[in-house]
């Protein structure tokens, strides 16, 4: 049996989280998706790409219950806004899924984690490394987006009370 966590609070962190990464994606403009912070680095579309194969690959192996349908492939140059904010949309969904039937079952995950709320906290870190990635990717292209832009869209949602 799982220890008592305050899920509530956890889930809002992971929807506020994910709205920050979706509400980045609509920041970038179209020939930003193609933007490499370094010559060979991935591009801002392959990066978000990459993201959403995570989430699903994790949720594939932990939780098989709440997986949904796996990318083709993991590191996609392809895709526009819209497409990358429905992907981020539907496995963001898929890993709150995962975490709140695990957690409200008392089931650990079938692979990782001492607790399936650890996902959420893995995935924070890890797509804040590409969310700074894809910042950086776009200021060497000479498309930055400014803090003016990205404030209200990323940093206040995670401030809201």
């Amino acid at each position: 049996m799982l220890p008592e966590f305050p899920l509530d609070t956890l889930l809002d962190t992971w929807d506020r989280h994910n709205a920050v990464l979706i509400n980045l994606a609509r920041l970038v403009p179209a020939a930003g998706l193609q933007a490499r912070a370094l010559p060979g680095s991935p591009t801002v579309a392959a990066m978000f790409s990459h993201m959403h194969h995570e989430r699903m690959v994790s949720v594939q192996e932990n939780a098989p219950e709440h997986a949904g349908a796996m990318p083709a492939t993991e590191w996609n140059d392809a895709g526009d806004v819209e497409t990358i904010t429905a992907q981020l949309a539907a496995s963001g969904a898929c890993v709150r899924a995962a975490v709140a039937g695990r957690v409200s079952a008392g089931r650990p995950f079938d692979l990782d984690y001492a607790h399936p709320t650890q996902l959420v906290s893995f995935l924070i870190f890890h797509e804040g490394y590409h969310h700074g990635q894809i910042k950086l990717a776009l200021k060497a292209a000479g498309m930055p987006i400014s803090d003016a832009e990205a404030g209200p869209a990323t940093w206040k949602l995670l401030r809201v009370r």
